[in-house]
């Protein structure tokens, strides 16, 4: 599991930084229709991300992440995964997560990325457009390269490059495809991803001439980017701060 439902991001939060927030629904080119979470930043800065959650889908977690993105100047629209299978819902402690993980498509996942990114782009505030992905999203962040979608970049935090099942390859396989330059954050002591496959991933990465950075966290675990995880708040910082500014530095500033 990536996080407690009561989780909270590391991130302290900054008064007035977001001009508004909405709950809203969106629709992908099949016809599904999905629950989304929007915040608007008040100073934009141009940089958009959409968010990839965990296997739990869209919940409080990543609603508060977007704030903290649109407080420092990044409009956000963090979305859930399941509309197909559960029905255009946020996802609360009750939910059955699993059973509707499973069903997942790597095509429906495209459609659903597709359709975020169509809504921030509607507005022209946002020039320069990002995923940033956690686990299950942090493996999406890393596809959602290959969706043709002129991203600026893609964040992944403990996403697993050498997962492969029919019809979604493993990262690692498809690196050359990456259209966008990468950021990749790791926990040391994350028992899922050993070193081995980072490894794997950088060679990959570096093969296929992606523009890349990879950083592992010593002795972190999966998950460390959690309030909660006091023992890892240097890790959720520093892992913070490198988002900032990989989204800064691939974001074009807007002609005077």
């Amino acid at each position: 599991m990536c996080f407690d439902l009561d989780s909270q991001p590391p991130i302290d939060p900054i008064a007035g930084g977001a001009l508004d927030h909405e709950e809203l629904f969106l629709e992908a080119t099949d016809g599904n229709r999905f629950a989304a979470f929007r915040a608007r930043a008040a100073e934009p800065n141009g940089a958009g991300v959409v968010i990839l959650p965990d296997v739990r889908g869209l919940y409080s977690f990543y609603e508060e992440l977007a704030l903290r993105f649109a407080e420092a100047g990044i409009d956000a629209l963090a979305f859930d995964y399941f509309g197909r299978t559960a029905g255009a819902s946020t996802r609360d402690a009750e939910f059955s997560y699993m059973e509707h993980v499973q069903q997942t498509r790597l095509v429906d996942l495209r459609a659903d990325v597709s359709a975020a990114a169509a809504e921030l782009r509607r507005d022209d505030r946002v020039r320069a457009l990002f995923t940033v992905g956690f686990c299950f999203g942090g493996r999406l962040a890393y596809m959602s390269a290959t969706f043709g979608l002129d991203l600026a970049g893609s964040v992944a935090f403990y996403g697993r490059p050498l997962v492969d099942q029919p019809g979604y390859p493993a990262p690692v396989s498809v690196a050359p495809a990456m259209a966008n330059p990468v950021l990749g954050l790791f926990g040391g002591a994350d028992q899922a991803i050993p070193p081995e496959a980072i490894a794997e991933l950088e060679a990959a990465l570096t093969a296929g001439k992606v523009r890349h950075e990879l950083v592992t966290y010593p002795g972190a675990p999966h998950s460390f980017f959690d309030r909660k995880a006091a023992d890892f708040a240097d890790a959720a910082t520093d892992s913070w701060q490198r988002t900032l500014a990989f989204i800064a530095a691939n974001t074009p500033v807007r002609p005077a």
